[in-house]
This record gives structure tokens, C-alpha cells and sequence, in this order.
């Protein structure tokens, strides 16, 4: 056979595989969506060129660079203390409200409770419910127990306005887990709480991380209740330090505003990729064995 005769019949046996046409929905679609990414990129590329600019404005433009702007926030102590009160308000609001969901959920997940269903429904109604309409209840509250201006009981708040949805996300991570394995534990004579620990805990990793990062997120961008609760300038986290930042002296300051921000986002950024690697997408139960 030539070689002109096997190239031919080698294109005889190709396949051709037919491609579907971009549809217009599809095109008006992702038109959309870069138009949205678009709206979220613009703001922090501003922040990012702001941060190092020596002569910043609300413009979107290139920088004459200059580290004046760090060097300006970091040696004010107001800003520092801000850190500080943000990371003690969410990291104490991102525990207790990791704790307890994990506590909740569980029960709710595997034992039969009398009307589970309806309360189930009336957490999830209440993670859905606006926190500034609790605001002045919860404030006379804080009042009455002398609870204002401090950090730790601001945080309960938080946490318990963060309790609902965790509760409903923490379920739904424990309902994957086979209760078969927790079956085979208590046959062994494992008990109620040694399950939870050395079985669920190990296997929902996943549900916790997203729980714990979600927490921390809300609590670390809070700003009514934090405003509201607490009014010592030592107390005063990062986003009502930002407010006052912005009103000082009736002028902008663009640059410090911008890095202020940028110092802001960090924790944020390396909390989530210190605990990506819990977002693996799926329960591994392959060591899960009786």
C-alpha cells in the first residue's frame, strides 16, 4: 500500500465530532458576568494603585510610586489598635460560633427531634432576618448588663447573629457523613461523644472550614454592631476605624484610606489559603473503616 493510499484510508476512519453553536443566551450570558468582574476588579485595582501613589485621587490610574502612604498608617497606633480589636472580635465570634454550630448540628442531624422540620425552618428564617432591627433591643440589653465596650461581649452578639446559617451549613456537611460508620463505632461500644470526636469531626473538616471562614469573614467586616456596642477608640476594629478615617478633618486622605484597606484584606486572603486546603470539594471516607 502506498503511502498516498494509507493516508487515505486513515482519514476514513476519522470521526468527526459535531460542535454545538454558541447559543446568543450563552454569549449575553458571559457578557454579563465579565461586566460584573469587571465592577469587582475596578475598586481594588484602585486600591492597589492608590495604596502606593504619591498623589491619589478617586482616578483609576497609573502610580507615581511612594511607600509614604504605608509608612504613614503603620506608624499611627489608632490603626494598629484596630487590628488588634478586629482580630480579638473575630476570632472569638469565628469559635464560639463554629463550637456550638457543631454542637447543634449534630443532634439535628441524626437524632429524631419533635418538629425538627419547623425549626429548621425557623433557623433558617432567622439567618435571613437584618441585625440593625435588633440593634436597639440588643443595645438596651447591653446597657442593663453593663455589657458596652468590650470586645468579648460584642463578639457574643456577632456570634449568635452567626449562629442560624452555621447551624443550617454544618447540618448539611454532618447529613453527608453514612451513618453507617457511626452505627459500626457504637456497636464497638464507642460512645455519643467519642463519635462526635474521632468520627464526624475528622470526616466534616470541609463543613468546618467553610463554617470557620464565613464567620470570620462577617465578623471581620462588622460595622453596626461594633459602632453601636462599643465606643472606646482601643476598642474600635477596622471597619469603624475606616468610617472615622474617612470623617477626620473633613478631607480624604486617598492614600492612607488605601492602604488602610489593603493592610485590612490580608488576614482575610491568608485565613482562606491556610484553610484551602480543606476545600478539597468532597468527604474523603476511604480510611473510614469499622
Amino acid at each position: 500500500m502506498s503511502a498516498v493510499e494509507a493516508r487515505r484510508a486513515g482519514a476514513e476512519k476519522l470521526i468527526v465530532v459535531p460542535y454545538s453553536r454558541v447559543s446568543p443566551a450563552a454569549v449575553a450570558t458571559n457578557m454579563i458576568l465579565i461586566l460584573l468582574g469587571c465592577f469587582f476588579l475596578l475598586p481594588m485595582l484602585w486600591m492597589v494603585f492608590a495604596s502606593v501613589d504619591s498623589n491619589p485621587d478617586w482616578a483609576i490610574k497609573l502610580p507615581t510610586p511612594t511607600l509614604a502612604n504605608f509608612t504613614d498608617v503603620l506608624g499611627r497606633a489608632d490603626a494598629i489598635s484596630s487590628f488588634r480589636s478586629s482580630l480579638i472580635l473575630a476570632g472569638t465570634t469565628t469559635v464560639v460560633t463554629t463550637v456550638l454550630a457543631v454542637l447543634a448540628a449534630y443532634p439535628l442531624s441524626r437524632m429524631h427531634i419533635p418538629f425538627k422540620r419547623a425549626f429548621m425552618l425557623a433557623i433558617l428564617f432567622a439567618s435571613g432576618l437584618p441585625v440593625s432591627m435588633l440593634i436597639v433591643p440588643v443595645y438596651q440589653m447591653y446597657v442593663y448588663f453593663g455589657w458596652l465596650d468590650s470586645l468579648y461581649t460584642t463578639a457574643l452578639f456577632l456570634a449568635a447573629s452567626s449562629l442560624p446559617f452555621a447551624i443550617w451549613l454544618m447540618k448539611n456537611f454532618i447529613d453527608a457523613v453514612p451513618a453507617e460508620l457511626e452505627q459500626a463505632a457504637a456497636i464497638d461500644g464507642a460512645s455519643t461523644a467519642r463519635i462526635l470526636r474521632e468520627l464526624v469531626l475528622p470526616l466534616t473538616l470541609p463543613g468546618i472550614a467553610v463554617t470557620a471562614i464565613y464567620t470570620f469573614i462577617n465578623a471581620w467586616g462588622a460595622f453596626i454592631i461594633p459602632f453601636v456596642l462599643t465606643y472606646s477608640p482601643d476598642n474600635q476594629p477596622g471597619p469603624v476605624e475606616i468610617y472615622n478615617f474617612m470623617g477626620s478633618h473633613g478631607l480624604f486622605k486617598f492614600g492612607d484610606l488605601a492602604v488602610f484597606s489593603l493592610l485590612f484584606s490580608v488576614p482575610v486572603i491568608v485565613l482562606y489559603l491556610f484553610m484551602s486546603r480543606y476545600f478539597s470539594g468532597a468527604f474523603n471516607f476511604g480510611g473510614a473503616v469499622k
